[in-house]
């Protein structure tokens, strides 16, 4: 199917946070510089983006952004004119490009959100109508209240899709060897 570039909504990836838990579970570097599968867990996920074919934005650490919502604020910033955002966290390695075009593509809503399995993943997609309330974010709250005014409204949808890569993230040392073990049996 083709799609004209200039509807497609933009990845914004948030590799902003500060890793803490995976510091804590006795994490040497990031959690976005950890390596899975020789790569870095954040090139896995830019990897996907590139499959995807949409266009995308990274917003990296800046004392500037101190939390999650100052960082999809800023993303939302860099990238005003677009016509929706899929914000995808930085640590999502196992997620699939298709995933990322499946949900870019999946039918108009204010909000979509993916499943796997019934459970909630990444990344978020917001159209345009959510614009001003993206840029208002602040803080270390991301896009929640958002999605539950939308809820509010009926205006949120939910596509189910096969890829545990949507809710898979990298938290801790055990959830990077988790991962590893599943792909090694891929």
């Amino acid at each position: 199917m083709s799609v004209d570039p200039t509807a497609l909504p933009v990845v914004i990836v948030l590799a902003a946070g500060r890793g803490e838990r995976f510091a804590a579970s006795g994490g040497q570097v990031h959690k976005l510089q950890a390596l899975l599968a020789g790569k870095r867990v954040l090139d896995h996920v830019l990897a996907a983006v590139q499959a995807s074919g949409l266009p995308s934005h990274v917003v990296h650490a800046d004392a500037s952004r101190p939390g999650m919502g100052d960082s999809i604020a800023a993303g939302v910033r860099a990238t005003v004119d677009a016509p929706g955002w899929l914000i995808l966290p930085g640590d999502l390695p196992l997620l699939r490009g298709a995933t990322l075009r499946a949900i870019a593509l999946a039918p108009p809503a204010a909000v979509t959100l993916p499943q796997y399995q019934g459970q909630r993943g990444h990344p978020v997609r917001f159209a345009a109508a959510c614009r001003t309330e993206l840029l208002e974010l602040k803080g270390n709250q991301g896009a929640a209240q958002i999605v539950r005014a939308q809820a509010a409204m009926h205006s949120v949808a939910a596509l189910e899709v096969d890829d545990r890569g949507c809710v898979t993230d990298i938290d801790t040392l055990d959830d990077l060897l988790r991962a590893e073990q599943w792909l090694a049996q891929q």
